[in-house]
């Protein structure tokens, strides 16, 4: 019994450290990218990495979200004769919950992984050594523009998500289950407010901070988690990188959810 109690405080302690020090890691990149340093073009660069290329994957998803949203709720209200309420709830689910999670989610397992293998073989080639050889802060030449350009990203990516996550329900409902035009857009229109929006992008940007500080942090301290180095270190931080943001990111929204209501 106490071996089991050992690991799992160990386990514990290890993470909060960890967390903590990404939160630390994360906000002086912040502060120092904001600096005189401040790039435009690293963050248009970035940009273009975390939200252009992450569209198709968050227009795929999105869609099939909706029609399973939409099919979903139809069976399921129809049950108490209220399938008119369809439009309602697909629009909520997305817009406050769906919407931003597998958003955030989505962009963690294609860029996040990418930005935690990008810093790892930088510090295993020993290119962040030479920048600060070189005087330049690592911090903010690449990490500051990551983070600038997810805290831009996520809303967009959000609001695209939810936009055609409303349009899957409605394929799903009215064009696929002949339920009036009318009523789902009334319905969807009158579930939203701003409010309700406000609380989605409050989530959203929670997740993009959260996330890559994350994958920025176990990329770039590559040397610091495993001792390992090369492939298999690049290999296990991106592999660490996603598994931790991922799962705080739930932990989050759900702490979030409990706090708004």
């Amino acid at each position: 019994m106490y071996p089991i109690l050992t690991v799992v405080g160990s386990w514990t302690l290890r993470i909060t450290y960890m967390l903590g020090d990404a939160t630390l890691f994360g906000t002086r990149a912040l502060f120092l990218s904001l600096g005189p340093r401040f790039s435009i073009s690293k963050i248009s660069h970035q940009i273009y990495q975390i939200g252009v290329r992450c569209i198709p994957v968050i227009l795929l998803v999105s869609i099939f979200t909706g029609l399973v949203l939409g099919l979903q709720g139809y069976h399921t209200l129809s049950q108490f004769g209220t399938e008119g309420l369809v439009g309602s709830a697909v629009a909520l689910s997305l817009v406050r919950e769906l919407g931003p999670v597998l958003t955030a989610l989505m962009v963690i397992g294609q860029a996040g992984s990418t930005m935690a293998a990008e810093l790892g073989m930088m510090r295993s080639s020993e290119q962040i050594d030479a920048l600060e050889t070189m005087d330049i802060p690592p911090l903010s030449f690449l990490v500051g523009p990551r983070l600038i350009a997810g805290m831009i990203c996520f809303p967009l990516l959000t609001s695209i998500f939810n936009i055609v996550g409303i349009y899957g329900g409605y394929l799903a409902t009215v064009v696929m289950l002949d339920i009036d035009s009318g009523t789902y857009w009334y319905r969807v229109i009158d579930s939203i407010n701003l409010d309700t929006v406000i609380g989605g992008y409050s989530k959203s940007l929670l997740f993009a901070a959260n996330s890559l500080m994350i994958c920025c942090y176990m990329g770039y301290n590559l040397h610091k988690h495993g001792g390992l180095h090369g492939a298999q270190g690049v290999n296990t931080a991106a592999t660490t990188a996603v598994v931790l943001s991922s799962i705080s990111t739930l932990i989050l929204d759900y702490l979030v959810t409990a706090w708004m209501l």
